[in-house]
Formats: structure tokens, C-alpha cells, sequence
């Protein structure tokens, strides 16, 4: 079991502890749990999917990098699929808190950069801030989104976000987790081209500046991040937090990366280029590229 998880889970009630010991004790497990397994998990211990849900928030609170704050929040997005997917807020030191990553979006980056293609629910175990609930308005799922919070009943984005602005207010048809492809072509060493392929995905109607970063881990593995705009700016996630997230997530940490790429256009009206750098060099990152499309 990844030590993270050694204090959330004996606090566990004991019929989910032995579900979901063989699960936790596979030294990969990628802070995730597929359809069957979610199903397995329901049938062992007669919970119900919200409940179940938050008995495992702990495990996702687990998942956070609060070097800052010191205060672990965690969400779990249940994807249109079936999948379930953690997420926790991570924070950098040496970095700026421009850079921090909420757990909502940490939760949702990371089912849409598993190739999830839509989310039925959050469930948080704090209530969402507004920067988060801005966020989630980009979903296609949109403000039907349910949101699921300890001690409450369950309630859509359009209760915890009314009189919405979003990207339906500004024309855009095509939203955050609708399948794209900007279309340039894969060049290079298979770190490039997965940075391509990560800027090929990205979400990014506003700035029409596509992007993307993938960073190579010692032992081989890559983890790539799409940028993901929003229609409010602020809330929008980079694509280096991406590729963070998922690396953390799937149990790795800053001293495994060797290396990272970003792809992004030349000519584009913003760059990642400044703000990716300085974040990789705080995490020390030293090995770092750029990529024109």
C-alpha cells in the first residue's frame, strides 16, 4: 500500500478495508477505481454509491499535496462511464499560489486526462469555493452536475452556482471534456509527441492557444496535461498542473521527474513557457524543453 493511504485507511469501516485491501496493495494503484470495481465494492459492503462515495473521501483527501495550508481537501468525480476518480488540492512550494490546484479540479483534470468523457457527480468532503464552482461550469455536463457534500442532501451546480456566466454565454459549443483535436502533427522523441498529443486535446476556445506538457518519470513513465481553459479565466487550469496531478495521483513524486516537454504555438496570444518553467525549476525539474506547433 502507498503510504499515503496508511493513515486514512484504518479508519475505514472494516467490510470496506478487506474490498479494498487487494486494490490498495498493487504498489500502481492510480487513485482510481474502474466500473467493475466500483460495482465489487458496492456489493461487498451494501452501500449505496453516494455512500460509498463518501467512505472513500478519506482515501482522496490522502491524495493531496497541502504543503501550504496544510489542509486536505478531497473529491472523487464519478464518471459517465462508471469510473470513479480521486483527486486532492495540491500546492508548490517555491512557487506562487497562482499555481495551486483545487481538488475538484484535480478530481475532474484527472478523469478527463484518463479519457473520461463526462461526469455524473463530485462528491467533496469540503463545500466547493467559488473559483471551483466557475470551474465546473465549463463541464459538458454543465450546471446539472451534481454535487455531493457531507451532511447534505445532494444538489445540482445550478443550486451552488445561480444566475450562471459560462461558456454558453460567450457562444462556445464545443465544452470541457467534448472530444477535440487541433490537429498538428506528432513530431519528435515520444516526450514531444506526447506533449503534442496533450496540446492536440486541450480545451482552449478563449485564448485559441492550444498547449500542452508531458514530463518523463526515471523509470520510463510519462504523464502528460492539457490545457484547460475557462470561460472566467481565473479558474482556468494550466497544462502543467495537469500533468502534476496525474503524476501525484498515480503515486509518483517531484524527485522522480527527469525531464519535461511543453508544445505550444509560437505565434499564440499567451504562453505556458514562463510560469511552466519557474514551476518546474521550484520542484526541481531542471531538465526542461519547449516544443513549437
Amino acid at each position: 500500500m502507498q503510504p499515503r493511504f496508511h493513515t486514512a485507511f484504518p479508519a475505514l469501516a472494516d467490510n470496506l478495508q478487506a474490498a479494498l485491501a487487494p486494490l490498495l496493495a498493487d504498489a500502481d494503484f492510480p487513485a482510481m477505481l474502474s466500473a467493475e470495481q466500483v460495482a465489487a465494492l458496492l456489493d461487498a459492503t451494501g452501500m449505496d454509491e453516494d455512500a460509498l462515495a463518501f467512505a472513500l473521501l478519506p482515501l482522496a483527501a490522502a491524495c493531496a499535496r497541502a504543503d501550504l495550508s496544510h489542509f486536505n481537501v478531497g473529491a472523487i468525480a464519478r464518471g459517465v462511464s462508471g469510473n470513479w476518480y480521486f483527486g486532492g488540492n495540491m500546492e508548490f512550494i517555491g512557487s506562487t499560489m497562482q499555481q495551486t490546484v483545487h481538488a475538484e479540479q484535480s478530481a475532474i483534470s484527472h478523469a478527463w486526462l484518463r479519457g473520461e468523457t463526462g461526469l455524473r457527480s463530485v462528491t467533496v468532503n469540503y463545500t466547493p469555493c467559488g473559483h471551483c464552482r466557475q470551474f465546473m461550469n465549463e463541464l459538458n455536463s454543465g450546471l446539472s452536475l451534481r454535487i455531493n457534500l457531507p451532511g447534505r442532501a445532494p444538489h445540482t451546480l445550478a443550486d451552488y452556482l445561480p444566475d450562471a456566466f459560462g461558456p454558453k454565454d460567450l457562444q462556445i459549443e464545443t465544452l470541457l471534456m467534448d472530444e477535440q483535436n487541433h490537429g498538428f502533427a506528432l513530431s519528435g522523441d515520444a516526450l514531444s509527441q506526447a506533449a503534442i498529443s496533450a496540446a492536440n486535446r486541450s480545451h482552449t476556445p478563449y485564448s485559441k492557444a492550444p498547449s500542452g506538457v508531458a514530463i518523463l518519470c526515471r523509470d520510463g513513465r510519462i504523464f502528460s496535461g492539457s490545457y484547460a481553459e475557462n470561460a472566467a479565466f481565473n479558474p482556468t487550469l494550466p497544462p502543467l498542473q495537469g500533468a502534476l496531478n496525474l503524476l501525484s495521483l498515480s503515486g509518483y513524486d517531484y524527485p522522480d521527474m527527469q525531464r519535461a516537454v511543453l508544445a505550444e504555438r509560437a505565434d499564440a496570444p499567451l504562453t505556458q513557457w514562463d510560469a511552466t518553467l519557474a514551476t518546474l525549476l521550484a520542484l526541481g525539474c531542471l531538465n526542461v524543453e519547449r516544443v513549437l506547433l
